[in-house]
């Protein structure tokens, strides 16, 4: 009997470690008392966020956790909603699939830019008739438009997010799927007492004060004293990790972006994972119950807790962030906000009329341009990888790629 607690408060305890990566469960201590392992993991999951994502749960029939067998493919989606406002439509500020291979005992994160450009589907539950090119990002806008209701629906967002993705990616099915609630995460690192990053380029904060506070919006365009992150070593509370994760308009652009986020999440990982946390349950159950609140979770009819016991033999180490490279698309318009004529005053300068008509006239014939930015597009290396991660070849590709790994 002994035996089998012990066994049980292992597994679970695995199971924990895995979720403060996935934010997805929580611990085993209710109060002062430990209770059966059952109770307290069934009180846990409760607190999760549960929606049909991917529009195909039908049934009340559960799957069996067994079930859940590798090669497996995940996709995050990470927003920024505004709270109680329930006619906000969401884009997906943040893009991630985990691939996890056959073994079930290692993952490859990688993020898709917001800007990438894509062909969105037709989704008619929305009513969107879909669009050949479209930044990734608004597929969840458009799929979450409710016809004859003013109100968004995130899952069905996710739905159409999902679909795009899949389309692109050539993965053909997500075994589970989640939504990220980029403010919430916060207060999962502040029950953490913080994380420390390494900020590998100065950043400066189009968004926040150096206290914390919403910089003044003047038009299109902030305004007032800016936090920056310089480079090095530092210590940050959720407001400001989440505000040096989100900046774009820096050295790399979204690329970098990327990589920031990916960064966070390892920092996430390795102070969820530390002995710190980790022997300290009431500090745990915290961190543990803000991801909860922090996530809507789909796991295609099996529960968080289904999924952590499958995934229990990843460990932080055993988690490459993976890095993929591309670069702007756009062209040339019109810039109609140009006078075809600026810089002529209409002054006689004695020349020959019929010639300074005639340098008009050319002059005039010849509009002013400007540069359109469009999107982003991936390059070769990184549509091969998406390759492989369809094809369950991921491991062999990054065999000969190694570049790709985010160190």
């Amino acid at each position: 009997m002994h035996f089998m607690v012990a066994k049980q408060w292992r597994t679970a305890a695995r199971w924990a470690r895995w979720s403060v990566l996935t934010g997805t469960a929580l611990m085993l201590l209710s109060g002062a008392s430990l209770v059966t392992v059952d109770r307290v993991l069934a009180r846990y999951e409760s607190a999760i966020h549960n929606e049909d994502l991917f529009g195909d749960q039908t049934g009340p029939a559960r799957p069996r956790p067994e079930d859940i067998k590798g090669p497996l493919n995940v996709l995050l989606a990470g927003i920024d909603p505004r709270r109680g406002d329930p006619t906000w439509l969401p884009r997906a500020d943040s893009v991630l699939v985990m691939h996890v291979p056959a073994g079930l005992d290692r993952g490859y994160l990688f993020s898709l830019p917001r800007d990438l450009l894509v062909a969105i589907p037709p989704f008619p539950k929305s009513g969107y008739a879909g669009n050949a090119q479209d930044k990734l990002a608004h597929a969840m806008y458009f799929g979450s438009m409710v016809p004859g209701s003013p109100n968004a629906n995130y899952a069905q967002g996710f739905e159409l997010l999902a679909a795009t993705v899949s389309q692109y990616t050539g993965i053909a099915r997500f075994d589970a799927g989640a939504i990220i609630d980029f403010s919430g995460f916060k207060d999962v690192i502040d029950a953490l007492g913080g994380i420390d990053m390494t900020v590998d380029e100065r950043v400066a904060s189009i968004h926040l004060e150096p206290d914390g506070d919403p910089r003044d919006r003047v038009g299109d365009s902030y305004v007032g004293e800016q936090m920056v992150y310089e480079p090095g070593l530092r210590h940050f509370k959720g407001w400001q990790a989440l505000d040096y994760a989100r900046q774009r308009y820096v050295t790399g652009g979204d690329y970098a972006r990327q990589r920031h986020q990916q960064q966070l999440v390892r920092a996430m990982i390795a102070k969820g994972f530390s002995a710190d946390v980790l022997a300290d349950p009431l500090q745990l159950d915290a961190v543990l119950r803000a991801a909860g609140d922090s996530l809507t979770f789909s796991g295609r009819g099996h529960g968080v807790i289904d999924w952590a016991f499958a995934l229990q033999d990843i460990r932080p180490s055993r988690v490459a962030m993976i890095k993929l490279s591309g670069g702007g698309v756009g062209r040339y318009v019109v810039d109609k906000g140009k006078d075809d004529g600026e810089g002529d005053d209409g002054g006689d300068d004695g020349g020959d009329d019929d010639d300074d008509d005639d340098k008009k006239d050319k002059k005039k014939s010849k509009p002013k341009m400007k540069y359109q930015y469009l999107g982003e597009q991936l390059d070769l290396d990184a549509k091969q990888f998406l390759a492989a991660v369809a094809a369950g070849a991921v491991e062999n590709y990054l065999a000969f790629h190694p570049e790709l790994i985010n160190n």
